[in-house]
């Protein structure tokens, strides 16, 4: 038997059996340490970093607001001081005489919002104002997103072209291109009226279209689609070159028509997008003023094309019931507020991620 099986142990007596060591282990460095489960030496659990160090759990949830306040505190002096004395306006009797400083204005408590939801007249222009808002909203849509998809279908040549078009309508401030439009639907001079004059379309000899209220709100649509759609077109088509080809390319071998590649693969992807220039339509479209102002002289003939801005502005300027005008901007902002968070609750459900 060699030495080195059967030598005993240092300290051990004379008759105690030598240990077995393994072969592997008898032939490792001794100055190597044992590793623990986990990669860590001395078998030492791995430690979690403390809420408010450089990589804790506190660190991460204050960062994005770190990074966040700058634009907040920018907001707040812009949004929230002006909201706060819009809304302490609306709780004050402030007409012309405290205006002019002959009288103190005085608490009144909810009586402007009382005497406004007892307003019939409030209610009919709510209502008009949400039926137009909306038919903008989704004609807004519909023709961006359809130009959009155009876009990835036609040349280069015409796709510049169709691009500064839309960028000049963008570009052009709402109050020039509502007296453009008024001008071109005038009923004695407007191209308008005489080309479907000239296609033989009877009845548009000196048809005013700014007469009737559902005209007017037509030809108040008309322009304020033609203004809205080129963000929606822009934006949607960043939206679609950024898809991969291959996956519009896998439908359409697949037999997928085009709607039905824009149903099922391009929206789905571009619903991101799609949120957040439906928001921005929505609250564009329900606080039109000078579309309305200007094309229909000041909401209409006897009011019949009042919106809510319009509305808002007679009652604080036309009247000088500062207070009540205050009182509908008020009501104008819990609506776009409530309209918005049930459509991103109603998104969420769905299982989106915004």
């Amino acid at each position: 038997m060699s030495p080195d099986s059967s030598s005993p142990a240092p300290g051990a007596g004379p008759g105690a059996p030598a240990p077995l060591v393994p072969a592997a282990a008898a032939a490792a460095p001794a100055s190597v340490p044992a590793v623990a489960k986990g990669g860590r030496r001395g078998g030492a659990a791995p430690r979690a970093p403390k809420p408010g160090s450089p990589g804790g759990l506190g660190a991460s949830r204050w960062t994005p607001w770190l990074y966040l306040a700058p634009a907040l505190i920018v907001l707040a002096a812009l949004l929230v001081y002006p909201i706060y004395q819009l809304g302490l306006i609306s709780f004050l009797e402030y007409t012309q005489a405290q205006v002019s400083g002959g009288e103190p204005a005085t608490f009144q408590g909810f009586a402007n919002y009382t005497e406004l939801f007892s307003d019939r007249q409030f209610w009919e222009v709510l209502v008009a104002t949400l039926v137009f808002a909306a038919v903008c909203v989704f004609s807004t849509l519909v023709v961006g997103c359809g130009l959009a998809v155009l876009l990835t279908r036609i040349r280069a040549v015409p796709r510049l072209a169709l691009m500064l078009a839309a960028l000049g309508a963008w570009a052009t401030p709402a109050i020039t291109g509502s007296t453009v439009w008024v001008f071109l639907f005038d009923p004695d001079f407007g191209p308008v009226n005489k080309m479907l004059v000239w296609v033989g379309l009877s009845g548009f000899e000196d048809f005013s279209w700014t007469y009737d209220r559902y005209s007017a709100f037509a030809l108040v649509l008309f322009e304020v689609v033609w203004c809205s759609f080129p963000l929606v077109m822009v934006t949607v088509y960043a939206g679609i070159k950024a898809i991969p080809g291959e996956v519009l390319e896998a439908a359409s071998l697949d037999g997928a028509s085009n709607w039905r590649i824009w149903r099922s693969v391009m929206a789905p992807m571009l619903r991101p997008i799609l949120v957040v220039v439906t928001i921005q339509s929505i609250i564009w479209d329900f606080k039109v003023f000078t579309q309305i102002y200007v094309m229909t002289n000041g909401g209409g003939i006897a009011g019949q094309n009042l919106v809510l801005n319009v509305y808002a502005y007679q009652k604080a300027f036309a009247s000088s019931q500062y207070s009540l005008g205050s009182a509908i901007g008020i009501v104008m902002l819990l609506i776009l507020l409530a309209v918005t968070l049930i459509y991103l609750r109603l998104l969420r459900r769905q299982g989106e991620e915004l």
